[in-house]
């Protein structure tokens, strides 16, 4: 089992139609804080690669702490326990408000902590870390951010035929809540890879 799981409890029928409406007005302090559907790559104006996040200003943070833990890590053996555990603090608030703004649950998140019924679980990883891991850990994860590219616009795509799904009949088809799982699944394993959070190579996979 991969040490990165995701459980949202299913929220399929009885769906709130006029929060679904407005999800995006609505999720809108969420994504500032912890950003939006996409993080990963991309070419600035001048066709240098450089790190685009999208994960808010807290995510901001975040990427910076992996900066600092890419040090520690490769020439220390030390993940700090400080930045590690700021780390899945932002990515489990980033799972209740991706669940939110993406139609995958009705009730409004929590701004921090707090119960919510879709939930990210971490295990440490095993010591030593694997350090050869961790200095390519970038371009290991490459070949992830070319699959997620099109699952995500993929997501995104069902999302919209949810919306309007919930709009007109108060439930989201089913097969299309399953994908969304796991496409969410899929993307925050890596981004806890990517954040140095665990050395197993995430799968190729919706579960």
């Amino acid at each position: 089992m991969y040490p990165v799981s995701i459980d949202v409890e299913p929220a399929l029928e009885n769906r709130n139609r006029l929060t679904t409406a407005f999800r995006l007005i609505l999720a809108v302090p969420h994504l500032i804080l912890v950003g939006g559907l996409y993080a990963g790559f991309a070419f600035n104006n001048d066709g240098r690669r450089a790190i685009e996040t999208e994960g808010g200003l807290i995510g901001a943070a975040t990427f910076f702490l992996a900066i600092v833990s890419w040090f520690t890590i490769l020439f220390g053996n030390v993940h700090l326990e400080g930045i590690r555990s700021f780390t899945a603090f932002y990515l489990r608030w980033r799972v209740r408000a991706i669940a939110y703004f993406m139609l995958l649950r009705d009730e409004y998140p929590p701004f921090g902590d707090g119960p919510y019924p879709a939930s990210i679980t971490i295990a440490p990883p095993s010591e030593p870390r694997d350090r050869l891991s961790v200095g390519l850990r970038i371009i290991y994860a490459i070949p992830h951010f070319i699959a997620l590219f099109f699952i995500l616009l993929a997501w995104t795509v069902t999302t919209v035929i949810a919306w309007f799904a919930i709009l007109f009949t108060a439930a989201y088809p089913a097969s299309l809540y399953r994908f969304g799982v796991g496409a969410m699944t899929w993307w925050l394993r890596v981004e806890a890879y990517v954040l140095l959070m665990v050395d197993e190579y995430p799968p190729f996979a919706l579960t």
